[in-house]
């Protein structure tokens, strides 16, 4: 594997976790301005935002899509593979976004 693919391995990582704790936040202070609690909101957000966070990560829905059958019906494995531990990474990010967020908010995952 190349340096830049590990390079992207860690955009990914880090784009996913400031996608969904980013996103929180911002969305538990318009809670706050709103007049609803923003902890719950904070907790809230971050179960809204999973997923969204990880096609950020991954740049787009299509591009992986068309990676999946490069990978699959042109026979080229490491193409696969490599999509494969970019979707993981954003999933890493993901996850340690909503650990950090349920430590903040004392909430359950």
């Amino acid at each position: 594997m190349e340096e830049r693919f590990f390079a992207a391995i860690i955009k990914c990582f880090f784009i996913s976790f400031g996608v969904l704790t980013g996103g929180a936040l911002f969305g538990s202070i318009s809670a706050f301005l709103t007049g609803e609690p923003p902890i719950s909101e904070m907790l809230n957000a971050a179960k809204r935002l999973r997923i969204w966070a990880i096609v950020a990560a991954i740049g787009g829905t299509f591009d992986a899509i068309s990676t999946f059958q490069k990978g699959i019906f042109e026979d080229s494995t490491l193409e696969l593979i490599k999509q494969i531990l970019l979707i993981v990474s954003a999933m890493g990010g993901v996850k340690i976004g909503m650990l950090l967020i349920s430590w903040i908010t004392q909430g359950e995952v």
